[in-house]
């Protein structure tokens, strides 16, 4: 199996948010008391209990009053994903056979850094301090199933399959370029745009900060290195003077 991905396009959005009620409805996760501020977009963020949502993006034009964009925000299952190069808890944070980023809130000790390596503002903690984010429904492309997001959304603004097939489509299309083609070694969430990326909201080019490159380039094998003296140094002691001195 290739590596698996979501197309999203957002001029086939008519942010109807059905990919948010399924994602509730299949993830369980429970809803969230907001208020009006004055637009139809809701709720306002992710959450621990919204990992997908329609952002909207209103523009000036020269034909109709305004031009409004659906553009969903998500997980972006990075190639080079910044939260699981930084997370110090094994198995926390973990890439499935497909390619999807998921978690284990079991093995997740509440550090929070993963939420400072994300260039795209992505994980939230819960009220147990737990990470919690889109993990495109790995429990269904594990069996084979398409993400609920992508399995509702009516007008193939979602859609999900084999990565390089969805480039194929896009480019097929007429999209010159995809929005995550090769950012990050490649997002498993990309986007067909028809216009610049900060036009929906997006990073230009996103990268991951330079603290956390540092972190996993050199202060994170010093640690290896440290905690490998620590017990030679423990070994070295009960063999020298035994395990009561």
């Amino acid at each position: 199996m290739g590596r698996m991905s979501l197309l999203v396009s957002p001029e086939l959005c008519i942010g109807c948010r059905g990919c948010q009620t399924a994602c509730k409805e299949w993830n369980q996760l429970e809803g969230e008391k907001t208020e009006n501020r004055g637009t139809t977009e809701n709720p306002p963020d992710l959450s621990t209990n919204t990992y997908n949502k329609i952002r909207y993006v209103e523009l000036p034009s020269e034909k109709n009053p305004a031009r409004l964009l659906f553009v969903s925000q998500r997980c972006m299952h990075c190639g080079d994903a910044g939260c699981m190069k930084i997370c110090p808890a094994p198995g926390a944070l973990f890439r499935t056979d497909e390619g999807a980023v998921a978690f284990d809130k079991d093995k997740c000790i509440g550090c929070r850094l993963c939420v400072t390596s994300c260039p795209f503002n992505v994980p939230r903690y819960d009220a147990d301090n737990k990470v919690s984010k889109c993990t495109l429904c790995a429990d269904r492309i594990s069996q084979g199933l398409t993400p609920s997001c992508a399995k509702t959304c009516p007008t193939g603004a979602l859609r999900y399959g084999d990565r390089d097939e969805l480039l194929g489509l896009a480019k097929k299309a007429g999209y010159t370029k995809v929005y995550g083609d090769k950012d990050l070694e490649g997002l498993g969430a990309m986007y067909a745009f028809t216009d610049a990326p900060v036009i929906y909201g997006m990073n230009d080019s996103p990268a991951i900060p330079e603290s956390v490159v540092f972190w996993n380039n050199v202060l994170k094998p010093l640690s290896y290195l440290g905690l490998a003296g620590v017990a030679a140094a423990a070994v070295f002691h009960y063999v020298a003077f035994g395990p009561k001195k």
